[in-house]
């Protein structure tokens, strides 16, 4: 793939240089020079420290990627929300892992059926690169950039917290507070691989969440995650007293649905490809709005 930009500076600068102030990283320069891509001045290539003029254009090509071998190939489907030729935005269903797990019978996690659809449609690049991750039986959005260069760009927003990711939970009891944040850090649960829990000793997590809709004995909570811990969500709301509806593992009422009622409904990023912000929402999966209906949460909060 070749991306190009123009040079606006009123000074001479290194082709390195420029190409980091547009966004490219050290480690795709290197797989630009040593793996069959190329750093460009104009139309031709060029070294990493020759000097670009004001006014010229620099540029990258980077190769194909070539699928991985030992991620198998899955044909089932998935719905895809939003799709661009930097970034495959899907609508995960719940009960469909994000990524392979190690000794299942089927591997037919969303990187395996995005492999397949890879393949099937002959993208010139055909690794699966993920961006974000949802639990198994967490539905909604999960972003897959399409190629090495949308996957660091993804990263660097990521890291920088730029990257908006909405959830709307189900949590168990009547909850008052309209708008709030859980400062709580959380660890592993040395009994479990699996299970974490709250504890002093923690990384520090920081999950802001508003009151959408109370009901009696459950409320609607509309949650973004200032940070990314495995089962954030999930343990925060068990810790406030207040466990996800169908949150076995968290202490969750399991009698009505039986999953978290968890799901990814709104993600915002800017392309730098497209020069604009792209946001993708998901609408509530049936069974949630079903979970809800039976709950009777009506009141509106707010």
């Amino acid at each position: 793939m070749k991306f190009t930009w123009h040079y606006q500076g009123t000074t001479p600068r290194k082709l390195r240089s420029v190409l980091k102030s547009c966004g490219v990283t050290s480690s795709l320069i290197k797989v630009a020079i040593f793996h069959g891509g190329a750093l460009l001045i104009g139309d031709h290539p060029a070294w990493a420290v020759e000097k670009v003029q004001p006014g010229q254009t620099v540029g990258i090509v980077l190769p194909d990627e070539l699928a991985n071998p030992k991620v198998v190939a899955c044909d089932k489907q998935f719905m895809i929300a939003y799709e661009d030729d930097d970034f495959l935005i899907i609508n995960k269903a719940a009960g469909v892992a994000t990524v392979p797990a190690h000794n299942v019978p089927v591997q037919d996690s969303l990187v395996n059926r995005v492999k397949y659809y890879y393949v099937a449609n002959h993208y010139p690049n055909q690794v699966t690169h993920v961006a974000t991750r949802l639990d198994k039986d967490t539905s909604g959005l999960v972003i897959f950039p399409k190629h090495r260069f949308a996957h660091a760009v993804l990263d660097s927003q990521l890291k920088r917290h730029e990257v908006k990711k909405d959830y709307l939970a189900v949590v168990g009891g009547h909850l008052a507070i309209e708008h709030g944040y859980i400062y709580a850090p959380i660890e592993r649960d040395p009994a479990s691989f699996v299970k974490r829990r709250v504890s002093p000793s923690g990384k520090p997590s920081v999950t802001e969440f508003w009151t959408k809709q109370a009901g009696k004995c459950a409320t609607i909570v509309q949650v973004r995650l200032h940070t990314g811990r495995t089962h954030q969500i999930r343990v925060h709301f068990s810790f406030l007293g207040h466990p996800l509806e169908g949150d076995e593992m968290y202490g969750g009422d399991c009698e009505l649905v039986q999953r978290q009622a968890l799901h990814c409904e709104r993600v915002s990023f800017f392309s730098p490809f497209k020069q604009r912000q792209i946001t993708c929402q998901a609408p509530l999966p049936n069974d949630l709005q079903q979970l809800i209906h039976q709950l009777q949460i009506t009141k509106e909060c707010g």
